[in-house]
């Protein structure tokens, strides 16, 4: 199917679309040899509460952004390299049915579909194309994934001290290193993981003890590295992407209240149905 449809005006007429959906706040999504394979609203479980989120899957990065118009009009675009993407289907919970998670280097998060079907062809699409990508790369899959933040209302009270109990004085922040809900006093220690970012995160006191014994091992196993040969051939740094990490999860979504985001006849891929 990609190789049918790269490089056709149907697919080239199918990606402006999109862009055109996230207008200038969007990042330009076509380049050669770039195929949509599909789209879906799923649910996200974000740091407030589970939001819906349309989803675009391409052979190469997976998209997804907040819905302002359904079909007509989306912001926050966010855009994932699939090489980078590693999938885990989750057991159900009381209030999120269809699970799994998206980890990536930089991020990971919670998602869930409308049903069990639904999630099985996306994660076997998703899959598939991951396995095409890194056989045509030679890249091994990703082995370090960001934690993902526990939701606030997963608990009332920090979960380093268990002593702080949150309220509308007392703020919930969250560990960049283990994605723990913790107060201020058990997360003011700042430590920069260029993994994540350019700029120290906040961390909690368990993981910044942890972080700095990592770094003064590292440090240990530099000093006793004997001096390098210097060699006539020049080496060269792996490249790497900076996708923008930033979220609106704090912001407030308006939705109607007949608004209906599932609907039995919808089907995994508009496009290909």
């Amino acid at each position: 199917m990609v190789d049918h449809l790269a490089n056709t005006e149907i697919n080239s007429q199918r990606i402006a679309a999109v862009e055109n959906c996230f207008g200038a706040s969007g990042q330009p999504l076509a380049v050669p040899g770039r195929v949509l394979l599909g789209e879906g609203i799923l649910t996200k479980e974000c740091r407030k509460k589970p939001k819906p989120r349309i989803f675009f899957l391409f052979n190469d990065i997976l998209v997804y952004g907040s819905i302002v118009i359904n079909k007509r009009k989306y912001n926050s675009q966010h855009i994932i390299p699939l090489e980078d993407v590693t999938l885990e289907t989750l057991p159900d919970t009381l209030q999120m049915k269809n699970r799994w998670m998206i980890k990536t280097s930089k991020k990971s998060f919670v998602v869930s579909a409308a049903s069990l079907t639904e999630r099985k062809e996306w994660i076997s699409h998703l899959e598939e194309c991951i396995r095409h990508l890194l056989t045509k790369t030679g890249r091994q899959p990703s082995t370090e994934h960001a934690a993902p933040w526990i939701p606030d209302k997963a608990t009332d009270i920090c979960m380093r001290c268990t002593q702080t109990k949150f309220s509308t004085l007392t703020r919930r922040h969250h560990c960049r290193k283990c994605g723990f809900v913790v107060c201020a006093d058990c997360s003011r220690q700042r430590f920069l993981m260029p993994r994540l970012s350019p700029k120290p995160l906040r961390v909690c006191n368990l993981c910044y003890r942890q972080l700095l014994a990592e770094k003064k091992k590292e440090a240990e196993a530099d000093r006793r590295q004997p001096e390098p040969v210097h060699s006539a051939i020049p080496g060269y740094e792996p490249s790497s992407g900076d996708d923008s990490d930033k979220s609106d999860d704090d912001k407030a979504d308006q939705w109607p209240a007949d608004t209906e985001f599932y609907t039995s006849e919808v089907s995994w891929s508009s496009f290909h149905s």
